[in-house]
Formats: C-alpha cells, structure tokens, sequence
C-alpha cells in the first residue's frame, strides 16, 4: 500500500512538472489584472471594517447610517455624524488598494502614474457607469432620487480632490517601501511551452472558473435572502454578527476552492493560472445576479421601467464589488499556493 501511495504520489505531481519553467510566466494585459486585484483588496478591507463597526456601534437608528459609514470608509474623507473617528486612518485604509495594486504591477508596468490614475478612476467609473443611466429615468419620472446638479459637482470634488491624491500616495510607498519584486522560486524558460490539448472539457479554463464559484456562493446563499430582504424590503438588519461569519466563510471557501482550481489547472499542463485564479473566485458573482434575478421575480413587488432599472443596475453593481474581492481573494490564495509548492518542490 505504501508503494502504491508513493506511485501515485509521483504521478500527481509529475504534471506539474511540466510546467516547472513557465508557471510565473506573466500572462496578458499585466496592467489591468494589478488594478483589479488592488480594487479587490481594498473593497475586502473596507467590507471588514464596515461589519465589525456595524457590530460595535449602533447605527439602524440614523437613516442611511450604514451607507455613510461605507462612504466614510471608502474615501477617507466624508465624516459619519455619529462616529468622531480620525480621517486620517481611512486615508491609509484608502491607499491599501493602490499600495498592493503598486507592489503587484511594479515589475509589470513601468508606467506607475498611469496606474495609479487608472487605481483611483476604476471605482467611481463603475459607479458612474451604473448610476448615470438610472438617474436619467429617474429624471424622466420626477422621482425624488434623481441627483441634482449640486450633488454631481460634489462626487466631482471627491474624486479630484479625495482620490486621486491619496491614489498617487499609495502608489508611491508601493513602489517605494517594498523595493523590488520578491524573488522567483524558479527560473523561467527562454521559449514558452505550447500548451497540450485538454483531456477532457471539465480541465478548459472557463469551465473550471464557472465551476470555482458555485462553493462560495452557497456558503452565503442564506445570508443573502436577509441581506437583500433588508435592502429591497426596507426591514431592519442587525445580525451583523453572522454578516461576519459569512464573510469569513466566503473568503475561506474561495481561497479553498480557487486553489483547487489552480491545482486542476497546473494538473492539466496548463500554466495560465493568474488570470484563471482571479476568474474563479469573481465567478461567485455570476451565481450571486442569477440568484438577483430570482429574488426580483419570486420576491418582490416591483414593476416599471425605473423600479425594474434601479434593482438590476444596483445589483450589477453590488456583484461588480463581491467578484473584485472574491477575485482578490483567490489570486492571493492561489499564488501562495503556487510559491509555497514550486519553492519546495525537486526537479532533480
């Protein structure tokens, strides 16, 4: 038994290998992978903070409490009335995104104002993506959720004077503090290996990333019924205590099952896991606008072209930010994987 164990030991690990000269070969479009997997990592600090704060503090009784607080955590700079916290913390808090984004894209694109530019825009670009389009029906219906002017002149003010400062900032002790790229475990080939063709349809990279998002998103298929039923039924959340659980559960279920991912991936002799990895676990989201779907049909009592747009724009949204911070998560997780078995694996 023993010799059977080790056999078949060897086999396992005899595909990967194979791909022992190219498996931190970096893939396409280097840029826009760092700018993701930064906006990921910032989005995973700012929801962890907002649920252990909904957990110390009070805030259903002021209206939009929450919201103001995400915002306060977001930018750094628009003060919650009730909570007297230093701006300066979420200052830093903001330029985690740009300092990893830094780190991470800092071998890959000597263009850095570029990138921190692009780290500072590509949030409020999907906010204004989304939300642009619905304000115009709700203009065209006289709602009284329509932004004014004003209020678009002030997001302005925020992104300009707010963002991109603090976006800079972090791209500059990025590039600064963390000095050159942590070495690689092995060596890269001069010529990349051809990729041989898959075994079977279950080893191709879109299957696998569709497959990698169905664990994590059951692990909070039940939260999510409360979650939405507190946002679109206008009823009181306060068990932020299994927020949090289910958070952590997520993130767990996602570094697990993305690893197992990669590990498919690798197993098949195929070396493009960065991008795989990334895709795995922002796939949850896919599950999470299905289940929206489902929600808005079964659920609710909506009807109307704005009522209609404003659920599914702000849903989109909602699963635009779950798939950058699941997609974070299963890059980091993946790429301590991939460096913890290629440092210690033995070619000889």
């Amino acid at each position: 038994y023993l010799r059977f164990a080790v056999s078949k030991y060897h086999k396992c690990l005899q595909f990967l290998f194979q791909v022992y000269g190219d498996v931190f070969r970096h893939q396409h479009s280097r840029q826009p992978f760092s700018i993701l997997v930064g906006s990921g990592v910032q989005l995973s600090f700012v929801v962890l903070c907002l649920i252990l704060l909904a957990m110390s503090v009070d805030m259903n009784g002021e209206r939009a409490g929450l919201v103001s607080a995400a915002i306060f955590l977001y930018f750094g700079v628009v003060a919650y009335r009730r909570i007297r916290w230093r701006s300066f913390i979420f200052e830093i808090l903001f330029s985690v995104n740009c300092y990893y984004s830094s780190n991470n894209g800092q071998a890959a694109s000597p263009r850095w104002i570029r990138q921190g530019v692009a780290q500072a825009l590509l949030p409020p670009s999907l906010i204004c993506g989304v939300a642009f389009p619905v304000n115009l029906v709700a203009v065209g219906y006289h709602s009284s959720r329509s932004l004014t002017p004003s209020q678009g002149l002030s997001v302005l003010a925020i992104v300009t004077f707010a963002l991109l400062p603090l976006s800079l900032i972090g791209t500059l002790l990025g590039r600064n503090l963390c000095g050159r790229p942590s070495k690689l475990p092995c060596r890269l080939n001069a010529v990349p290996r051809p990729l041989p063709e898959k075994r079977h349809c279950l080893a191709e990279p879109p299957i696998i990333c569709l497959l990698g998002g169905l664990l994590p998103f059951a692990s909070i298929f039940v939260e999510m019924y409360y979650v939405f039923t507190s946002f679109w039924a206008y009823k009181i959340y306060y068990v932020y205590g299994f927020s949090f659980l289910a958070f952590a559960l997520l993130l767990c279920a996602t570094a697990c099952v993305t690893i197992v991912c990669v590990y498919f991936l690798l197993n098949s002799e195929d070396y493009r896991w960065q991008w795989c990895s990334f895709m795995a676990g922002a796939s949850t989201a896919v599950y999470l606008y299905v289940y929206a779907v489902y929600y808005f049909f079964f659920k609710t009592r909506m009807y109307g072209l704005y009522q209609t747009a404003f659920y599914f724009s702000f849903m989109a949204l909602f699963c635009c930010g779950l798939a950058l911070i699941c997609g974070a998560v299963g890059f980091l997780a993946a790429s301590l994987f991939v460096r913890t078995i290629y440092a210690n694996v033995k070619t000889d």
